[in-house]
């Protein structure tokens, strides 16, 4: 079963510190593996920095929904930068709930159409079957999106509020403290 278009929500569990409290927009997941972007870490790069190191038209720095930094969106290819947009530009789809949000290649200058972007450096991946594996150990949790989320304007409490809105005992993990041995 596909899990794209859906949420990994990191639980306590997870062993790989560049997840702790990740939440991931899950972009593909096919029987090859799994693609996706972390959008709860926001950098202190501005957006608008990307021209400095990139081919990046600077029309789509205008379009940086707030806050307009640059997101760490992995440990994969840290140099690569992924823009998921709102809006139909015609490039590769995202099914995230009731939004239109597209990957963006942003070689080429934006249409001239009302657009949100917001700029990921790196990615999240999973060779075939990998995250199957850590779904069965317990390190994530695949959860519904909501429009807001992957474009938020408080990434720094993305995790807790997509925990809080779950039912049952997934839901008492937003009070978990960040640090359990301190209590």
């Amino acid at each position: 079963m596909s899990h794209a278009g859906r949420l990994l929500v990191a639980t306590p569990l997870i062993g790989d510190t560049n997840f702790s409290r990740a939440v991931v927009a899950l972009i593909a997941h096919d029987p090859d593996g799994a693609f996706g972007v972390v959008i709860n870490r926001p950098t202190m790069t501005p957006a608008s920095d990307l021209a400095l190191v990139s081919d990046v038209n600077g029309a789509w720095f205008d379009l940086a929904v707030a806050p307009s930094v640059v997101f760490m969106g992995g440990p994969v290819a840290t140099e690569t930068v992924i823009g998921i947009v709102r809006g139909t530009t015609g490039s590769v789809e995202v099914s995230f709930p009731t939004d239109d949000l597209t990957v963006a290649e942003l070689g080429a200058a934006p249409p001239a159409e009302d657009l949100a972007i917001r700029f990921f450096a790196g990615s999240a991946g999973w060779g075939p079957g990998q995250l199957e594996e850590e779904l069965a150990e317990g390190a994530w949790w695949v959860v519904e999106a909501e429009p807001s989320d992957v474009l938020t304007p408080d990434p720094s409490s993305l995790w807790r509020n997509v925990l809080r809105r779950q039912r049952g005992k997934v839901a008492w993990f937003a009070n978990y403290p960040d640090d359990p041995t301190a209590n």
